[in-house]
C-alpha cells in the first residue's frame, strides 16, 4: 500500500493549523506560572542532551492519554485551564502533530516552539541535564509538601 500522504505534507498542514511560537517568545515567559513547557522527546533524547528546566516530561507516545481525563493513565497537570502547554520536540516536527492532535482532542490552550531543541540550543536558551532535572523535579516536590 503506497503512502498517499507523506510526513512532510502532515507536518506543513499541522503547522498551518496550530500556534507556533519562536525560542526567543518561549524564553521571556519561562517564569511565567501561567505556562507549563512540554517536552515530548523520547527518554534517549533527554538522557543524551538534556532538556529546559522546569519542563514538563511528556514522552510523546503517551501525550494523547496523559491529556484526557477519562484515560487511565490522566496526568492532573493536563486539566488546568488556566495554563498554557508549550510543546517541543527535537527539531518542531513531532511538536506540530502533538499540537495538532491535542487541538483536535479540544485543547485551545496548547501551543509549540518552532525548531524544537535544537533551535533552542542554538539560540543560547537555559538547559539542563536529565540528571540535574530530575533533582529539581523531586527537590520541588518536597517543598510543596
Amino acid at each position: 500500500m503506497p503512502i498517499t500522504k507523506g510526513f512532510r505534507e502532515l507536518v506543513d498542514e499541522a503547522m498551518e493549523q496550530v500556534k507556533t511560537y519562536s525560542v526567543a517568545a518561549v524564553r521571556a515567559r519561562l517564569a511565567d506560572p501561567g505556562v507549563q513547557i512540554v517536552d515530548i522527546r523520547d527518554v534517549r533524547e533527554l538522557e543524551r542532551e538534556g532538556t529546559v528546566p522546569g519542563a514538563l516530561l511528556a514522552p510523546r507516545g503517551m501525550l494523547e492519554f496523559w491529556v484526557d481525563p477519562a484515560s487511565p493513565y490522566f496526568k492532573p497537570v493536563f486539566g488546568d485551564e488556566s495554563r498554557e502547554f508549550i510543546l517541543f520536540c527535537g527539531a518542531g516536527w513531532r511538536s506540530a502533530l502533538a499540537t495538532k492532535a491535542l487541538a483536535d482532542m479540544g485543547m485551545t490552550n496548547v501551543a509549540h516552539i518552532d525548531g524544537g531543541f535544537t533551535e533552542w540550543v542554538k539560540q543560547g536558551a537555559p538547559t539542563e541535564t536529565l540528571e540535574a532535572h530530575k533533582k529539581a523535579q523531586a527537590a520541588q516536590r518536597q517543598s510543596r509538601g
